[in-house]
């Protein structure tokens, strides 16, 4: 009896998870094939779910009537740029809220937790004004600084609670055999938590990346626009252009794949020994 409800039950959760994987996989397939199918052939009826003709054109529409390729590149540097400094800022901070005790600890701690909450939209007017006095509208630089700004807080908190897994006495051993708190943290610390940098730099690339009301905003110029700006740019008042936003849409999820792909292990490492200990 048990043998038979356990096959059954192993049973259930294969189809429950093949169905999962199939509603989740779906629309990523359909953008494929959609951004193949040239442009009379998206709105046929009966639906094709694969394309009859591949045809190239939506994708050379993009870098031959547009500056896809710029857009690429500047979410490109503005992602890595933003997301590396985050990520160092973040583990300086992260490392003091961890290892050292002092009356405003908890209240920074909550008010990085509480800034989480709050819709990024509702700060668009004071920003694009603040932005506007120091001179960064519709500059890389300005969109960088606000990036960082924003992917800090969370990026601490996740950082803390690695720092808080790794003992004290591997810090404390490698001051005694000379090193200062500084260089405690660079060779010893840092290697250990490898696996929690590259799990918050990837969140903070990732972020930024498909950060959309912020680049919107800031950014005017076709010079310096990121990617989430030009697929907004594909619908108009009265038309969307679905086979170039099929296109950009598959070329902008590559990245982020192929990142994840590479690092996955880490990205699990990090996550999960972040979440062990606050």
């Amino acid at each position: 009896m048990n043998t038979r409800e356990s096959r059954a039950g192993r049973t259930a959760r294969i189809g429950f998870l093949t169905l999962w994987l199939i509603f989740t996989i779906f629309p990523l397939y359909w953008i494929t094939i959609t951004s193949f199918k040239p442009a009379g052939d998206i709105f046929t009826f009966p639906l094709a779910y694969w394309p009859e003709d591949f045809s190239l054109e939506n994708y050379s529409g993009l870098f031959g009537a547009s500056q896809f390729g710029t857009y690429l590149l500047n979410s490109l540097i503005v992602s890595a740029v933003a997301g590396t400094v985050a990520t160092v800022i973040s583990m300086l901070s992260a490392y003091v809220l961890a290892r050292f005790e002092f009356r405003t600890k908890t209240a920074l701690l909550m008010a990085a937790l509480v800034t989480q909450m709050i819709p990024s939209f509702i700060a668009l007017g004071p920003l694009y004004l603040l932005m506007t006095d120091l001179g960064l509208v519709d500059n890389r630089l300005g969109l960088v600084l606000v990036y960082i700004a924003v992917c800090i807080p969370f990026c601490t908190v996740m950082l803390r609670g690695f720092f808080a897994n790794i003992p004290d006495t591997l810090e404390e051993a490698a001051m005694i055999d000379g090193c200062s708190r500084v260089g405690a943290l660079f060779r010893v610390l840092l290697p250990v938590m490898k696996p929690g940098i590259v799990a918050a730099f990837i969140f903070n690339f990732v972020n930024c990346w498909n950060e959309l009301f912020l680049s919107v905003t800031l950014m005017n110029s076709d010079d310096n626009k990121t990617v989430p700006t030009a697929l907004n740019g594909f619908i108009s008042s009265f038309n969307i252009d679905w086979g170039s936003m099929s296109a950009a849409a598959v070329l902008t999820i590559l990245p982020t794949m192929v990142l994840f792909a590479f690092a996955s292990r880490h990205i699990v490492q990090g996550l999960t020994a972040g979440a062990v200990k606050g």
